[in-house]
């Protein structure tokens, strides 16, 4: 327990699985968490005395089943492990934390996604900038980035880390901008200090300066990237070779993507439950590796003209040519994730079933190779070029392994035949003892004329001679005897005590020579680390783009047509989500958009609820997008004038967390689109001002169209759905606004949804229609359309704000509280102005009030 303490200082906050014998235990507080984590038993050592301590252990070769669900229940857990063999001391064994698993450093198969990225992501903060690292233990990936907070949110919203670190002074600032959803973990300010970040990346790469990894000019990243390196030191991962290159993030080559439209697309995930995500609907990949490639192009599309259709040639040719295409995927297929397993070579934690994968991963490599060496696809033939089959030392490992090895080396049995003279020597000696020893039964029954002779083995000591009492007169004198049994004695001899010695010497030798074998060959494939990350790289590239081209011809994708100009003409668009969610036989109901900044800048759509004006916004978002990162679209024809960023103002949510209303944080994310809006933009807005009362909406609604349209610079395309049909009006007097709506039909009181988008402005909602579709009492619905009837009759609201409307836009004129000419609300507002709220006691604040209410009586 001595032992145990003082491990335990040495990593506070964290879960210590402490190995004693066969059994990974914890004790005390930590006894209780594990207990309830795992649903193991909670015993008690001291039979209760005052030292009595809580105590939970679970069998050491259980750790693969236990360990994630510790780490998935947000716990840092410190493997201790014996660090000698229990046989060679006679004090207490030596014992010592081997490795600090935690949400973001762990490259175990059980705790992270096959198909996702486990980014740990390093943040450190200075005068409001930020720089930030995200680094992937588990595949190799190391990232650098620098800007601002809202940059930065932007990138936290894309890459998802599970982890993030930072400095404990800088914890406060980072939840104000950042939030509370993020599993962090804050450490001492003193690797922050001076030069000891960046000389850890120096001495990690091995270079004298950062200019050749394109960072020297990012100092804010350069730090956060050395803690990290610093962190994975400290949590015992010292075996990094895999992680042998660093990239920056390059801003400019990306169309931006703000956090909101991340969320708001549903691009990777959802705030609904079992909602069907865009990376649901296109990832058909092959690989792991191609997988997390696409997420990654998801939420980083391309603004490089030349990039994107060099993707979409490619999928274009691989469309052409299927029977390549599928010849490609079943080689993928084969490769299996190269990237963790050459990660798992680069930690030394690579078990001999992934070595063998590597192998076979390797021939099929030298597949592809063959096949992507096409004359006629300039694009597969770069790829062909930069593949490296590694092929010295995939022989090697083909050579030195068994055919199909046991998952762990301490079995036995890993490498093969002919490796090494004095293991083959050995296993003769210890596998091919059968013959031996029935050779010394037959002599010896020879000799001494005893039939019935027989040897056997058992524990206590070990191989014996046995005889029947009958023959007992015939044994030798120089035989020993060990037991005597009712009808039979047994004996031992010199000739079999030796042997029994080099058997049981010979398997201790036999692993000895196996791990060392074993151990050479993991660090002759380390040599290969670069080429073989190089192929994972080049396969995930692969991989994408052929499922590119197999989702198009299962899903009637097309091929869009990109371009330099900064029109948006989509014929026929879908969204690839619903259609792929409705129901058998029913056909999606397709529209056109069309949108640029000459013409056509602004469409103000309206329609009734659940006609499909959302749909329509989201789908054009995601088209645009999808074309920008090489993907052919769901459209019968498709242009697209680059983009650089989209913003999108969809659906309504309160972020209660944060304290914040639904207005509030439709407000947030509309502020953000104003202040950010470039030429090149997208901007998809979804029912603006209808967290507030009616007058203040449209109030907002319209005057955000105007600044739309009116903005100096930047004539940003727009999608405007709306329920305020009074802003129908602003076509009259901006040339560029266009007035659309989604058709419905009404039949003896029905109302039937057409879904089509159709030139002209719309004046119903159909609210009640809808009402009554959501399972509203029938009462309550003839009820609501009688309260309709009068509203329309009596016509008091829809008029008089068009009126409103009207006049706002002839005078610039500017609502007033205290606009009516009344001393006594003149005297009020005075009173107003000179208070000084700050210092104004509770009690003083209500004689104010009293005194303003009676001001009004009199």
């Amino acid at each position: 327990m001595q032992q145990y303490n003082t491990i335990k200082a040495k990593y506070p906050g964290t879960l210590l699985l402490f190995r004693v014998g066969d059994f990974y235990e914890t004790f005390g507080e930590d006894a209780i968490k594990a207990a309830g984590i795992l649903g193991i038993v909670l015993t008690k050592r001291g039979n209760g005395s005052e030292s009595e301590t809580a105590l939970a252990g679970f069998p050491h070769h259980s750790l693969e089943t236990y360990l994630p669900k510790l780490v998935r229940a947000g716990q840092r857990v410190a493997i201790c492990d014996q660090l000698e063999d229990p046989k060679q001391t006679k004090t207490i064994v030596k014992r010592g934390v081997t490795e600090l698993v935690t949400p973001g450093v762990s490259y175990n198969d059980n705790i992270v996604q096959q198909k996702s990225n486990n980014y740990l992501a390093s943040l450190y903060e200075e005068k409001g900038q930020y720089g930030i690292s995200f680094l992937d233990i588990s595949t190799g990936e190391f990232l650098v980035a620098q800007g601002s907070a809202s940059y930065i949110d932007k990138l936290l919203q894309g890459f998802k880390p599970t982890e993030i670190i930072l400095a404990k002074k800088q914890y406060k600032t980072f939840l104000e901008h950042f939030g509370s959803q993020y599993y962090t973990y804050t450490l001492d300010e003193w690797p922050y200090t001076g030069d000891y970040a960046s000389e850890m990346l120096l001495k990690h790469f091995e270079v004298k300066s950062m200019k050749g990894f394109g960072i020297e000019r990012m100092p804010l990243g350069i730090v956060a990237a050395g803690v990290a390196l610093h962190y994975l030191n400290e949590t015992e991962h010292r075996n990094l070779q895999h992680v042998s290159h660093i990239a920056r993030i390059e801003e400019d080559h990306f169309m931006w993507l703000d956090r909101f439209t991340i969320r708001n697309l549903e691009l990777i995930g959802s705030a609904n439950e079992n909602a069907t995500t865009l990376s649901d609907v296109l990832d058909q990949t092959a690989s792991p590796m191609g997988a997390r490639l696409l997420k990654r192009w998801m939420v980083m599309p391309l603004k490089d003209l030349k990039s994107i259709n060099e993707r979409l040639d490619v999928v274009s040719y691989f469309s052409e040519n299927r029977d390549l295409r599928d010849e490609l995927i079943k080689e993928i297929k084969q490769v299996g994730d190269l990237e963790r397993l050459i990660s798992k070579i680069g930690l030394q934690k690579a078990n001999p079933r992934e070595i063998t994968q590597l192998k076979r991963s390797l021939y099929a490599v030298e597949k592809l190779k063959t096949l992507t060496d096409i004359e006629s696809s300039e694009s597969l033939r770069v790829i062909a070029e930069q593949l490296n089959i590694c092929q010295i030392i995939r022989d090697k490992m083909d050579r030195m392994l068994q055919a199909e090895p046991p998952v762990s080396i301490l079995k036995g049995n890993v490498i093969a035949d002919g490796v090494d003279p004095d293991l083959d020597k050995l296993r003769k000696v210890a596998f091919g003892g059968k013959d031996y020893l029935l050779e010394i039964q037959r002599r010896e029954s020879e000799a001494t004329g005893i039939p019935s002779l027989k040897i056997a083995f058992n524990n206590v000591f070990g191989y014996y001679l046995e005889v029947t009492n009958t023959h007992k007169d015939k044994v030798p004198t120089e035989w020993i005897r060990k037991q005597t049994l009712v009808n039979a004695e047994r004996y031992i001899t010199e000739e079999l005590k030796e042997y029994e010695e080099q058997i049981l010497g010979a398997e201790e030798k036999i692993q000895a020579i196996e791990n060392r074998i074993y151990a050479e060959l993991l660090l002759d494939i380390t040599n290969y680390i670069k080429p073989i990350q190089l192929n994972a790289q080049l396969i995930a590239k692969l991989d994408v783009l052929l499922n590119f081209a197999w989702i198009a011809e299962k899903n009637f994708y097309i091929k869009p047509v990109v371009t330099d100009d900064k029109l948006l003409d989509i014929k026929g668009g879908r969204h690839p989500v619903i259609e792929k969610n409705l129901p058998i036989g029913e056909d999606y109901i397709t529209n056109d958009t069309y949108l640029d900044p000459e013409t056509q800048q602004i469409i103000i759509i309206t329609g009734p609820n659940m006609a499909g004006k959302s749909a329509l916004l989201r789908q054009t978002g995601l088209i645009v997008l999808m074309a920008q990162i090489g993907c052919f679209v769901p459209a019968k024809e498709a242009t697209i004038g680059l983009v650089d960023k989209i913003f999108t103002r969809v659906g309504a949510s309160d972020n209660l967390s944060s304290g914040e209303s639904t207005f509030m944080v439709e407000m947030n994310e509309t502020a953000s689109i104003m202040n950010n809006l470039s030429d090149r933009s997208l901007i998809l807005l979804d029912e603006i001002g209808r967290g507030t009362s009616t007058y203040d909406g449209i109030s907002i609604a319209w005057a955000i169209a105007e600044f739309l349209h009116n903005h100096p610079t930047a004539r940003a395309k727009t999608l405007f759905a709306t329920h305020y049909h009074e802003l129908n009006e602003l076509t009259n007097s901006m040339s560029r606004i266009k007035n659309f709506n989604v058709t419905v039909k009404e039949l003896n009181n029905k109302v039937i949804f057409l879904r089509k988008l159709v030139p002209g402005g719309s004046e119903h909602s159909f609210g009640i229609h809808v009402a009554k579709l959501a399972g509203m009492p029938n009462k309550l619905i003839g009820r609501a359309g009688e309260i309709l009837k009068r509203l329309e009759q009596e016509r008091t609201g829809g008029e008089q704000i068009k009126d409103s409307m009207r006049k706002i836009q002839k005078q610039a004129y500017q609502l007033q509280m205290f606009a009516i000419d009344d001393p006594v609300l003149e005297k009020i507002r005075d009173m107003l102005n000179n208070l000084d709220v700050n210092t104004l006691t509770p009690v003083e604040a209500l004689m104010k009030l009293d005194e303003i209410q009676r001001l009004l009586k009199n």
